[in-house]
């Protein structure tokens, strides 16, 4: 049996103006859903979609490319990456302290 979690992450979302998302999350019903919340939806259609991408905002798309990046850049650093804090002030110390270093020119 598969159970989808998507209907209650998209209601747990705060309010936006767009919701970016990749291809794996191409449905009619994702869609529906965060129109429903008042959103745009920032999400390609997959290769064999019959529909096209003409609605697509790309310039929007490429932030998500960012924030992908940034997240592989962070774990990066070990203490970040296999989170081998157990406290969440601690956890979050060394993220802050990884993005600092990350910021930083070098």
């Amino acid at each position: 049996m598969i159970v989808l979690q998507h209907p209650d992450l998209i209601a747990r979302l705060p309010d936006a103006e767009a919701i970016v998302a990749d291809k794996g999350y191409d449905s009619d019903c994702i869609r529906e859903q965060i129109t429903k919340k008042g959103a745009r939806p920032a999400i390609p259609r997959k290769r064999n979609s019959l529909k096209g991408n003409a609605d697509m905002d790309w310039g929007l798309y490429k932030y998500r490319h960012l924030v992908e990046n940034t997240f592989a850049r962070l774990k990066q650093y070990r203490a970040v990456a296999t989170r081998y804090d157990k406290l969440k002030r601690n956890y979050e110390s060394m993220v802050a302290l990884a993005c600092g270093c990350l910021w930083l020119p070098m």
